[in-house]
């Protein structure tokens, strides 16, 4: 049998539910709902979606976890039925934050669903954090000062894309471009665009169809750039750059 097969054979007796009922659900007759769950056939993309749909889990983790391994009631919803794996704490009640070391960042997009990946990656508390699920991203390269290569950039979990916030600095997840520290603007539909503090590098653009996950920076763990000093400075180039997309955006709409 199949991870699949037996990933909905455990979901459906979790759930109490016999085979003829569940295929009901689905519409489908049960002779074909039961060649799924003994591995004899394949699930065609639609029906894959109706299983998910019926038992609130994502399609990557019926594929690719065995989910009687995990408490699915822990998982945290997402839109368009996604799922977050859970919140771990420590003795104390805080918050553990997973960090995705450079040695670790070449696997992550393969395994972000995978609870044994995730709890194979090094972990600490930072109880300042507050709430939320917190991870920890490696920097690579000098597109966004102060930040050095090598330093850990500390992200909160955003759980829907009408939370960003143009201006603001993300760690990207994306099938094609992989794993990105940008500031973040959407000023255009269905897509991010993602603009680097150095100007050396040019803006791009990303699809909202592309994106896996988005987490919002939070602290920074490691070394800055020596001769670049964070002081409040920081915090009026901020705005600055904020207002000078909002007034490039009043000539657009007055020239149209």
């Amino acid at each position: 049998m199949s991870l699949f097969s037996d990933n909905i054979r455990a979901l459906r007796i979790k759930d109490k539910i016999s085979q003829e009922k569940l295929a009901e659900q689905l519409q489908i007759t049960r002779g074909r709902y039961v060649k799924y769950e003994d591995g004899t056939s394949e699930a065609p993309y639609d029906i894959l979606k109706k299983i998910a749909l019926y038992f609130h889990i994502s399609i990557d983790l019926l594929l690719s976890v065995d989910v009687r391994k995990i408490d699915i009631q822990d998982l945290i919803k997402l839109e368009n039925n996604r799922l977050l794996l859970p919140i771990q704490i420590d003795n104390n009640g805080g918050n553990i934050i997973e960090i995705v070391t450079e040695k670790a960042k070449a696997g992550y997009l393969n395994g972000y669903a995978d609870p044994e990946y995730i709890e194979s990656l090094q972990q600490i508390s930072l109880p300042f954090l507050g709430s939320g699920k917190h991870r920890g991203f490696p920097v690579e390269g000098d597109s966004m000062p102060p930040h050095e290569g090598g330093s850990i950039i500390v992200g909160r979990y955003v759980e829907n894309l009408g939370e960003v916030q143009d201006g603001k600095t993300y760690i990207l997840i994306t099938k094609n471009h992989g794993m990105v520290y940008k500031r973040l603007n959407k000023n255009k539909k269905n897509t991010l665009v993602l603009e680097s503090d150095n100007s050396f590098y040019p803006n791009y653009e990303v699809k909202f169809s592309e994106i896996l996950e988005i987490w919002e920076y939070q602290c920074n763990i490691g070394r800055t750039d020596s001769k670049h000093v964070v002081t409040e400075m920081e915090t009026l180039k901020d705005l600055i750059l904020e207002l000078k997309r909002e007034v490039s955006e009043i000539k657009v709409k007055t020239n149209t």
